[in-house]
């Protein structure tokens, strides 16, 4: 698959089934979203294309970051893709990413990609300022330790 230039990614390899990988990815979601001590409070998950993904992030000072957009793909047991472009309801919203979160047999585990496509370089830079990195990487490590978990 060709990647973005305005995209951003972070890869494990899981030493876990890709079925397990997909159950903690989707059915999991508020366990390894957020790097802690951040949460998140999932609102709405209508698991198919054109379904509406709301969510908010709570910080450990009271911070509310709220999330409202849509499913592009739902592919179970493979791969996820959403946007902030569009609200539930279909309406224009100021696009950030597209976020892609895919699991993949791999040797006896599972590789688990997490990408951040950006409409802009701009966009993406600002993604990094904000600490895209080191948040994208603790949660990727979180949702590691899930997976490999009993």
């Amino acid at each position: 698959m060709m990647s973005s230039e305005n995209e951003l990614s972070v890869t494990r390899y899981l030493a876990a089934p890709p079925a397990k990988v997909w159950d903690v990815l989707a059915n999991r979601q508020a366990e390894w979203w957020c790097p802690t001590p951040w949460r998140v409070e999932l609102l709405q998950q209508e698991r198919c294309a054109g379904g509406r993904c709301r969510m908010v992030m709570h910080g450990p000072q009271g911070e509310e970051i709220p999330q409202d957009g849509i499913y592009l793909a739902w592919d179970e047991g493979r791969r996820i893709v959403s946007t902030d472009a569009l609200t539930g309801d279909f309406q224009p919203s100021g696009p950030f990413m597209v976020g892609i979160w895919e699991v993949a047999p791999e040797g006896d585990g599972t590789r688990y990609t997490a990408r951040a496509r950006h409409w802009t370089a701009e966009a993406r830079d600002r993604h990094l300022a904000m600490g895209f990195e080191a948040g994208w990487s603790a949660v990727a490590d979180q949702f590691k330790a899930l997976c490999e978990g009993t």
